[in-house]
């Protein structure tokens, strides 16, 4: 399984928004900047996170992107699959019938326990559990690039 940019630029816009979560709408401009990516791709992305209710949309001068929720009620497994779909690594552990092999198969113990594992992380780390990683002092001394995640 490899994450595409689509998918890693979606946490990096969720989690800005999370950051920046104070009731106020954030231009995308400002984003695109912090997180140096192309503001052509990012209306892309927030166009899926919109339909998908994670996002609510304003227009005007003072319009922007917010998150429709608390930062703690977003998984990165919620994101990640939005943007990628299942994050299985082959298709046998959603579907026996995606293999004939799949009821004498050695290998799908090992598929399964990777599928489980990624699993586990991505669906028990919140974007409030990124946001207090960012606000500790050890990254923020870490962190060179100030604003990028």
């Amino acid at each position: 399984m490899k994450i595409s940019t689509r998918g890693l630029y979606a946490l990096r816009l969720m989690l800005d928004l999370a950051i920046h979560h104070n009731g106020t709408y954030i231009p995308l401009s400002g984003i695109a900047k912090r997180q140096e990516i192309s503001g052509k791709y990012l209306e892309q992305i927030i166009t899926q996170l919109n339909k998908a209710g994670y996002v609510k949309s304003s227009r005007g001068a003072q319009g922007g992107y917010r998150l429709s929720k608390e930062p703690s009620t977003y998984t990165v497994g919620m994101i990640l699959r939005l943007m990628e779909g299942s994050l299985a690594p082959v298709d046998c552990v959603l579907d026996e019938a995606a293999c004939h092999r799949a009821s004498f198969c050695l290998s799908k113990e090992i598929w399964k326990n990777i599928k489980d594992a990624v699993d586990n992380v991505v669906d028990n780390m919140t974007l409030a559990d990124l946001v207090a990683k960012y606000n500790s002092e050890e990254l923020k001394v870490a962190n060179p690039y100030n604003g990028n995640y």
